[in-house]
């Protein structure tokens, strides 16, 4: 599962950035399987950093496990910018940690919609300032990815490691 990785791979420089900054992981994936969650554990001392991975695939997952409102998943869809807003802050909370990494999308062959073809993702990125500060945030970027079904995965893995990347870079360490 290298075919899209970076030099060094996605995992290890996410990894380190976590690490040095001293914040704390977990992730909601839906279309990526838990494969953000096998990335990161590929990298040794990941659990310096890493919680846990919830694969909340169904519509009864998200709801449950992470909170997302039903009006979300009603007026929106699964594969939208609300839902995974409210999985990646869902996912978060539950774990308690720094960040919250969610996807949800279309991987493939079928399943595209109109206005969300095949390869649409929507990655949310929830981060939880310090108490008191005001500054939590939670962002989510559109990507559209081209390939099979295990190429639009790796693709939709590695970018969302590569924005959560960049949010740990931009908000600095604890």
């Amino acid at each position: 599962m290298r075919e899209f990785a970076s030099d060094p791979p996605e995992e290890e420089r996410v990894g380190d950035a976590l690490r040095d900054a001293g914040h704390t992981v977990a992730t909601a994936e839906s279309c990526t399987g838990g494969l953000i969650g096998s990335l990161l554990t590929d990298v040794p001392g990941s659990s310096d950093y890493f919680d846990r991975s919830l694969v909340t695939y169904s519509y009864d997952a998200k709801r449950h496990e992470l909170a997302v409102s039903r009006e979300a998943l009603d007026e929106d869809g699964a594969v939208s910018e609300a839902v995974a807003r409210e999985m990646a802050a869902g996912v978060r909370d539950v774990a308690d940690t720094t960040w919250g990494v969610a996807t949800t999308g279309i991987a493939g062959p079928e399943g595209g919609l109109p206005g969300k073809p095949v390869g649409t993702v929507f990655v949310g990125i929830a981060y939880a300032a310090p108490w008191g500060s005001g500054d939590s945030y939670t962002r989510v970027k559109r990507f559209e990815y081209d390939g099979s079904r295990t190429q639009v995965k790796e693709q939709i893995a590695r970018g969302a490691l590569r924005l959560l990347a960049e949010e740990v870079a931009s908000v600095g360490g604890d």
